[in-house]
């Protein structure tokens, strides 16, 4: 079968590799000039499946109100014009229950824990080296009564399988050496032995390249302008190069992937939020982290990829903008500093912001759309990195008439 990949993120080029593995005749059209060149190009590099808490909870519509008139919440949002963010945010607040953020939270653990299994597997079949690190992870907090919050909220995950560690300041230095000199600051942290992190933009370029060799076509700087429909199929995707045509098409654009469905006819609830990531070189500095994590109390996470340290936060609701300027890396930069203060070089920081895809209750869309032969593999928001290896293969199985490895309540269109 012929099948048409639209986007060239790292689920994009996860489904297009897969896909060819199947035998299908695939073609891959990005904007860009190479593969993750937008969400995945500077992610934070975490493998999370402890990180994987719905956004949608109890707490979270008093910290959306507070952020209407502060500027250093870890959520904002922003009063816009906007009736897709609307109809998301409505969307959104009816998951803001306990019994739907339990529910939810657990879908996307499943997905994360077979993921993490499937990410190793392709990096053994291709031969890809990605800088996976296998240490674990550390999630920091700066208060016991945080602390034990986390812990309480963790017995979620522990209960369903993965191993979730309380550590005290003590234990969190011992893991992480290069938080010595934050010990005072810390309460303690939770362990999570089965995270990781890796650098999701090699991995992406590399998977290409490998997807290359199994025939993929990439089709770069193609501009996608609409999907055409014929007979309640979708016939080709219409673009700035001319008409590419499939048998079937697969939609993996990320935050684009709502407009882009809307022109099939196809509404799905995947609405931008706005991250921001900062990398700054570590030679000559002893005080980098090995092990990846986050910092809870401001929701900074952390990451050696490479030569560099990553920092990655924030999550605004500020629409298709990707516009920065250096004031909004400054908390950031601080927290860095004060965990780890010769950690890098922090006078020259190289800044990002990206979009990242969310629905409102916080799994991703995979499968089969209303229109038959347009598949939908988006919405994987900040844990796309995470969950990308096993969205695709999911899609894969879907696509050669398989049954999903994995049950998919709670992951279909349908529950929209």
């Amino acid at each position: 079968m012929k099948i048409v990949v639209l986007g060239a993120g790292v689920v994009g080029a996860a489904t297009a590799y897969l896909l060819a593995r199947e035998g299908h005749e695939v073609t891959v059209v990005d904007r860009q000039p190479g593969p993750a060149r937008e969400t995945s190009f500077s992610n934070a590099g975490l493998i999370a499946p402890g990180h994987v808490y719905a956004w949608a909870s109890p707490r979270a519509p008093a910290i959306l109100l507070k952020s209407l008139w502060r500027e250093d919440t870890a959520l904002r949002f922003r009063l816009k014009a906007d009736p897709a963010l609307w109809l998301w945010s409505l969307k959104f607040l009816a998951n803001c229950t306990a019994d739907r953020n339990r529910r939810n939270t657990l879908i996307k653990l499943r997905l994360a824990l077979f993921s993490r299994e499937e990410l190793h597997r392709i990096a053994v079949e291709t031969g890809i080296d990605c800088g996976l690190t296998g240490k674990g992870a550390l999630y920091l907090f700066r208060d016991k009564e945080h602390l034990a919050t986390g812990f309480a909220n963790s017995a979620l995950l522990r209960a369903n399988g993965l191993e979730v560690e309380a550590a005290d300041p003590d234990r969190c230095v011992a893991l992480e050496p290069a938080l010595a000199r934050a010990r005072d600051r810390l309460a303690g942290g939770l362990y999570c032995p089965l995270d990781e992190s890796g650098d999701c933009f090699s991995f992406t370029e590399q998977l290409a390249s490998a997807a290359t060799q199994q025939g993929v076509a990439f089709s770069w700087e193609t501009h996608v302008e609409r999907l055409s429909v014929e007979n309640g199929r979708v016939t080709a995707a219409e673009t700035n190069h001319g008409r590419i045509r499939a048998d079937a098409f697969v939609l993996a654009l990320g935050s684009y992937s709502a407009p882009f469905a809307r022109t099939a006819g196809v509404r799905i609830p995947v609405y931008p939020v706005k991250g921001y990531s900062l990398t700054v070189p570590i030679d000559g500095h002893a005080g980098a982290p090995h092990m990846p994590g986050v910092d809870e109390a401001y929701l900074v996470a952390f990451a050696r990829i490479g030569g560099k340290l990553r920092l990655t936060a924030t999550a605004d609701f500020a629409g298709f903008d990707t516009r920065h300027a250096p004031a909004d890396f400054a908390p950031m930069l601080k927290v860095a500093r004060e965990l780890f203060p010769d950690g890098g070089d922090y006078e020259n920081p190289s800044y990002w912001s990206c979009l990242r895809p969310m629905t409102p209750d916080g799994p991703p869309i995979i499968g089969r759309s209303r229109v038959s032969n347009l598949w939908l593999n988006t919405g994987q928001g900040h844990m796309g990195w995470t969950m990308a290896c096993g969205s695709a293969r999911i899609l894969a199985e879907l696509i050669a008439g398989r049954p999903a490895p994995i049950p998919l309540d709670g992951m279909t269109a349908d529950r929209f």
